[in-house]
């Protein structure tokens, strides 16, 4: 079996082309092809498959076998990779995703891809919709309580659930302690993904993530839509934002009505052959 390990961001991914390869169970291959000792490792898994409402079809798993609907840099690495395999002839096209179709632009010069932009889902602020287990008509600005700590916190849908905290300075957070634990909290029934927001100025900030199903990543696309979405609710930050995450920069542009732009490079790692599956 042919396989691509790509990443945007430093968020890193093994991407097979489903059309042509035969696989029976996503979950169990997601599992192993992710293992970073015992196979080529990543933070996801994404097989490329025909559509019926898109131009392509994503489907992606976690590292962990979990099944993901949306995952934004990871959209990013699905997108050169078609067009790089001339799976999609086009540098406006569409992607089926379980989050909805995704539209897609590429900057494309001398056939090289320079920069992917997608079009991400609105987002959802209905705590039921999310889910959270909380009242109210939003999640904006709740308080949660971790080891007798008292946190901050904020919440939406953006295609996957996401969780926001605004801090001062990183080294006061363990990002891995605090983001498995609420992760799994039991006020968020699905999990969560969880980002630790430095703001720097309004056109500027810092994101930090861990990820439901894959632990800690250098970026999470989605993760940085969302903490660019609360901030410009909260009045934190304009709408055009430089993301920078510990793999990369991610540009995010909200317009009128909560549409969210994401821009960003995806970076093609090696290419083989699956001899162990």
């Amino acid at each position: 079996m042919k396989f691509t390990k790509m990443h945007g961001a430093g968020n890193d991914f093994v991407l097979l082309n489903g059309i042509v390869e035969k696989i029976d169970d996503y979950s169990k291959l997601a599992l192993k092809v992710c293992n970073r000792h015992f196979s080529v490792g990543g933070d996801g898994m994404m097989v490329v498959e025909n559509s019926d409402i898109a131009d392509v079809k994503m489907i992606y798993y976690n590292s962990d076998g979990s099944e993901g609907e949306m995952c934004g840099n990871g959209i990013r690495c699905f997108s050169k990779f078609v067009y790089d395999n001339d799976i999609v002839d086009k540098e406006v096209f569409t992607v089926e995703t379980l989050a909805g179709i995704q539209t897609i632009w590429l900057e494309v010069e001398n056939k090289e891809v320079k920069f992917v932009k997608v079009k991400m889902n609105k987002p959802i602020f209905d705590p039921k919709a999310i889910p959270v287990l909380c009242e109210g008509k939003n999640v904006i600005e709740k308080s949660i309580e971790i080891d007798r700590k008292e946190f901050v916190f904020s919440t939406i849908l953006l295609g996957v659930p996401h969780t926001v905290i605004f801090i001062y300075d990183i080294k006061d957070i363990d990002i891995n302690e605090l983001g498995h634990k609420i992760e799994k909290h039991s006020i968020f029934p699905k999990r969560t993904n969880v980002n630790f927001v430095e703001v720097k100025d309004k056109n500027n900030i810092n994101v930090y993530t861990w990820e439901r199903g894959a632990g800690r990543t250098l970026a999470c696309g989605t993760g940085c839509c969302s903490s660019v979405v609360i901030g410009n609710v909260l009045n934190k930050l304009s709408n055009k934002v430089m993301v920078k995450a510990e793999g990369g920069l991610i540009e995010v542009e909200i317009k009128e009505s909560f549409e969210i732009f994401m821009k960003g490079k995806a970076t093609t790692i090696c290419v083989g052959e699956f001899i162990d599956i």
